[in-house]
C-alpha cells in the first residue's frame, strides 16, 4: 500500500497540508483530485501557489510536476488563475 508521503511532489510541507485538510492516503488524494485538494489547502494556507497546484497534479498522475503535459498546464493554470485569493 502506497504512503501519501511517498508520492511524487509531496513533500514534508505539503503532506502535513493535507493532513490538516483531512486528505490523509493516496486513494483520497486521487479521489478528490488536485483542484480540489488545492482548494482546501488555500482556505488554511493563502499562500498556496500555482506550483503546488501543479505538485498536486503530479502527484494524482504519479510524476514529476515537471513532466505535466502542456495542456494539463494550461488547464492548472487557468484555475489557479479563477481561484487565488
Amino acid at each position: 500500500m502506497e504512503r501519501l508521503e511517498d508520492l511524487p511532489n509531496i513533500g514534508k510541507v505539503v503532506y502535513r497540508q493535507l493532513i490538516q485538510v483531512g486528505i490523509e492516503s493516496p486513494e483520497k488524494l486521487k479521489a478528490i483530485g488536485a483542484k480540489e485538494a488545492w482548494l482546501k489547502i488555500q482556505a488554511i494556507d493563502d499562500s498556496a501557489c500555482l506550483n503546488l497546484l501543479y505538485g498536486l497534479e503530479g502527484a494524482v498522475d504519479g510524476i514529476k510536476k515537471s513532466q505535466l503535459d502542456f495542456e494539463i498546464k494550461a488547464d492548472l493554470k487557468q484555475f489557479y488563475e479563477d481561484h487565488k485569493l
